[in-house]
């Protein structure tokens, strides 16, 4: 059972174990040039391979191509192959800026995520400075 609405000024998340509803809403997961290389060391893919296999790269934005089926190629037997080296969208996931900045998208998105509104107290700070990251991954988005 979810917590009730956190006081203003505060979040509350916890990721709940074995829990990947955040990897199959539908959307596309954005990479850095650094999520680029070290996804491929991880893989033992040299970059450019890994690049041409899994990657769509336009002037100001590169992200992973989506499978035939479901949302990501790395999304397997309920659990994530490139976990250690995620991509910053994903490693920060819920604190994007659009979600810590507005109560209402956070809510929605709690709709999919069992672990917001879980755990202890986040405050919007924290929250913020988290989602910031974002931000400077991705700057032509923001």
């Amino acid at each position: 059972m979810k917590n009730p609405d956190p006081p203003l000024g505060t979040l509350r998340f916890q990721c709940q174990t074995g829990c990947t509803n955040c990897c199959e809403v539908s959307g596309y997961v954005y990479l850095t040039e650094k999520d680029l290389t070290s996804m491929a060391a991880h893989t033992g893919l040299p970059v450019a391979e890994f690049e041409s296999r899994y990657v769509y790269r336009t002037r100001h934005l590169l992200r992973l191509r989506k499978p035939r089926q479901g949302q990501c190629h790395f999304l397997i037997n309920g659990g994530c192959a490139v976990h250690p080296v995620k991509p910053v969208q994903c490693r920060i996931f819920p604190f994007w800026p659009d979600l810590v900045e507005d109560r209402q998208q956070w809510k929605e998105a709690g709709r999919n995520c069992p672990g917001i509104g879980q755990g202890r107290l986040i405050q919007i700070g924290t929250a913020m400075e988290i989602a910031a990251e974002m931000k400077t991954a991705y700057p032509t988005m923001y």
